[in-house]
Order: structure tokens, then sequence, then C-alpha cells
């Protein structure tokens, strides 16, 4: 088994048993061109289905969480209708963590 190439977990070995090693975190970080967003209804609790429209993966829901350190704890949870957040640009994505 290995990672998802786009997921949070991409850059975590992978242990003789077949386990996911310690979590090897994949910084996104701040950008001058990030853009300021308040989530809307449609994306309350679906980090995924924003990344898919934004990025075209759903693979990437957890970018938003690690941007976005200070405001979302739980990737999911605090995903809600009317919390301010920056979107990393996907130019920026590209540079940073090569999608």
């Amino acid at each position: 088994m290995t990672p998802n190439k786009f997921g949070p977990y991409a850059k975590t070995k992978i242990n003789r048993a077949g386990y996911l090693d310690i979590l090897n975190i994949i910084p996104v970080p701040a950008e001058d061109n990030d853009v300021s967003y308040e989530i809307t209804a449609a994306y309350h609790h679906r980090p995924d289905l924003l990344a898919y429209d934004l990025y075209g993966k759903k693979e990437l829901w957890w970018v938003f969480a690690q941007r976005n350190l200070d405001v979302i704890k739980d990737p999911i949870y605090d995903f809600t209708a009317g919390t301010q957040i920056y979107l990393p640009k996907l130019s920026n994505l590209t540079k940073t963590i090569g999608v």
C-alpha cells in the first residue's frame, strides 16, 4: 500500500509491516497571493468538495487545514459556513507540494 500522492500522508513512510510510520507533515506556507475566503453553506463540513472545485482533486482537502492552522483545528468539523480562511492558489501548491 502506498499513500495517495495528493493526500496528507504522501510524504509519510510505510514501515515493514505495511503500516504508516510517524506522520511527516506537508507544510502549506502562507503566500502573499493567497485568497481570503468565507466558507459558504455549500461547503459546510465538506473541504473535499471545495478542493475539487478549486483544484480538481478532492484529495487536497487537507491543504485548507494546513494553511489555516490558527482557525481550523479539526479539518472537517471546523470547516463551517461563515468561517474566514485563506485559500492557497494552485500555482503555489504546485510550487510547494508538487500538485
